[in-house]
């Protein structure tokens, strides 16, 4: 395993990622394993095994700078701190938690993230306005240098930095995809688009949080201080995938609609808190999603089957009726309305499936 480990610490390694992923893999393939023969004579090595892999998997702990950076109030991007803290608008869209990061370089990211999850005009102002504060202390904006997240398209998400700041941009890539013997052929490599893209999320937001039924089904739990909890949505996300192929090769039209459905719902439960805003760059992505579980219903309406299904979205008291066991925010959006639809409601040849949703409550 010391081999194994050397090669994930290695920084902009596509090796390295894809052993990650390949470990992800075969830690879900186990964990199912174990549940299903608990007499089995190898079980005890089995959770050994399992003990090693959840310690390579562990995210590496912060990178500790020296010299100029080590103090937050010699921050070149101090003056950008200290705006985005103060901003009643962000502030609104993001909760009141203050920035963490005590470098350039994490402060760069950590304000770059969080636009993604305010509304795109907000955000296209607010990244014009990083730009500029960061070429007043002489850094520019590289495109060319970004952390590639495997994805079914290619796209820059938000620059790097080069000049007196450098630091790395993020962007989606289908070759960092490709990596993963990912074709597209079919529209289920969307799906697969999700699991490699949330997988490497993961590891680089600790804001992320999932609210997924299956896994804990009473709150919003952070997937950065919950490290089990985090291991347990992993595994569930990457069964929900596997049980969705296995359903489009079985070509029956309400075993696929089931099965993506409860695939949409895994993706939609990978949250922030406020969840993020319907019109973000992650709400955007989260709902192409629900385009193609659109056309997948479809498909099955034309097989001669009564569906229908509806995102859960306005006052809550208009459609609680159709969803079970919400959840509750204090924080986010406008009282009493729906934050985000986790899973959608559906009605099947008669069999009603209620929705999910989380709430901004009415105090």
């Amino acid at each position: 395993m010391q081999h194994l480990g050397q090669l994930l610490e290695i920084k902009n390694s596509e090796l390295a990622r894809l052993l990650r992923f390949s470990l992800y893999g075969l830690e879900a393939t186990l964990n199912q394993a174990r549940a299903e023969f608990p007499l089995d004579p190898g079980a005890k090595v089995c959770d050994d095994v399992l003990q090693e892999l959840h310690s390579l998997l562990q995210p590496a702990p912060p990178q500790q700078n020296t010299g100029w950076e080590d103090a937050p109030d010699d921050l070149k991007l101090s003056h950008l701190r200290e705006a985005f803290n103060s901003d009643t608008e962000l502030s609104y869209y993001l909760g009141n938690s203050q920035l963490q990061s005590q470098t350039d370089s994490d402060l760069w990211n950590e304000i770059q993230r969080k636009l993604l999850r305010i509304p795109e005009d907000l955000a296209a102002s607010w990244r014009s306005r990083t730009l500029d504060m960061a070429q007043e202390v002489g850094a520019i904006a590289d495109d060319s240098n970004t952390f590639q997240l495997p994805f079914i398209r290619d796209e820059i998400i938000y620059p790097g930095l080069s000049g007196t700041i450098q630091t790395q941009g993020l962007s989606l890539s289908q070759k960092a995809l490709l990596n993963f013997k990912v074709t597209q052929d079919n529209t289920s490599d969307i799906f697969a688009g999700f699991l490699y893209l949330y997988l490497k999320f993961i590891e680089i937001d600790p804001d992320l949080h999932h609210a997924l039924k299956s896994v804990f089904s009473f709150d919003v739990i952070s997937l950065h201080s919950k490290l089990e909890q985090r291991h347990q949505y992993i595994e569930a996300l990457s069964d929900r995938f596997q049980r969705t192929q296995k359903a489009e090769e079985n070509t029956d039209a309400l075993l696929i609609l089931r099965a993506w459905i409860d695939m949409d719902e895994a993706i939609h439960s990978l949250v922030f808190i406020p969840p993020a805003e319907r019109y973000s760059w992650w709400g955007k992505l989260q709902h192409e999603s629900r385009r193609i579980l659109k056309k997948v219903a479809d498909q099955a309406i034309n097989a001669g089957n009564e569906v229908r299904i509806r995102q859960l979205s306005g006052l809550y008291a208009d459609i609680c009726a159709f969803s079970k066991d919400d959840l509750q925010l204090d924080c986010g959006g406008i009282p009493g309305e729906v934050l985000t639809c986790l899973r959608v409601y559906a009605r099947i040849n008669q069999e009603e499936s209620p929705g999910r949703v989380i709430f901004r409550s009415s105090r």
